[in-house]
């Protein structure tokens, strides 16, 4: 049986950048489970699957669709209890919607203040005019006027962090000792940070890039595209 995930690129399908994949991208690896990884454009993701999903991820498992990248961990843990949890019970459930919380109100907008014009260089023209007009439409201005000041969002994006670095003065992981899918899902952040800009703008010292690289380095040798994107 082949699993499929449909994720998001630009015209370089080798770097998937979507946070929400990348989450299930790990999550997935985590499980033990093979995949074959299917890189989308914007446009490209109403046109798979039937019409399944106006977003991704979308996970294919034999003859199941699962959209969500929250849903799609919740059915992992479920179809495959035999192997390492995701959750550790109901309250890493209930951590990792916290955590959930914390990366899309506040690591995500950092991002987008850093990011939005490099997404937008990434996309192949079709996907640039409806990058264009669905965000022009949200933030009611311009693409190149929602975040006038990159460097000063750079410079502002660490502080942002400073929850995670205070809880792994305790431990290396939010799951503890070893991680779980609440650490996917602020990891699924940076690494977008990284693909679209090429650095997650932190201090070699820092404490949260070191567990970023940690968090990489769960995913193994599986040669996905999404693996080649460092």
């Amino acid at each position: 049986m082949t699993r499929i995930l449909y994720s998001l690129s630009g015209e370089d399908r080798s770097r998937p950048f979507s946070p929400h994949c990348w989450k299930v991208v790990l999550a997935l690896h985590h499980k033990g489970l093979d995949f074959d990884e299917v890189p989308l454009a914007f446009t490209e993701i109403p046109t798979v699957e039937n019409e399944f999903s106006k977003t991704v991820p979308i996970l294919r498992d034999g003859d199941r669709l699962i959209s969500d990248s929250f849903q799609i961990a919740l059915y992992l843990e479920e179809a495959y209890p035999d192997r390492p949890s995701l959750f550790g019970g109901e309250g890493g459930k209930a951590m990792a919607r916290l955590v959930e919380g914390y990366s899309q109100t506040t690591i995500h907008p950092a991002v987008s203040a850093i990011a939005l014009m490099d997404i937008y260089g990434m996309l192949a023209p079709v996907d640039q005019a409806h990058f264009r007009k669905t965000r022009e439409a949200f933030f009611n201005k311009p693409l190149e006027e929602v975040f006038p000041d990159r460097e000063g969002a750079i410079a502002a994006f660490p502080a942002k962090l400073q929850p995670l670095r205070h809880m792994l003065r305790f431990q290396p992981y939010i799951g503890g000792e070893k991680p779980l899918f609440a650490d996917y899902i602020v990891f699924g952040a940076l690494q977008w940070l990284k693909v679209v800009s090429g650095s997650v703008h932190l201090p070699e010292d820092d404490a949260a890039l070191q567990w970023f690289e940690r968090c990489h380095g769960l995913a193994g040798n599986a040669q996905k595209p999404s693996d080649l994107v460092i």
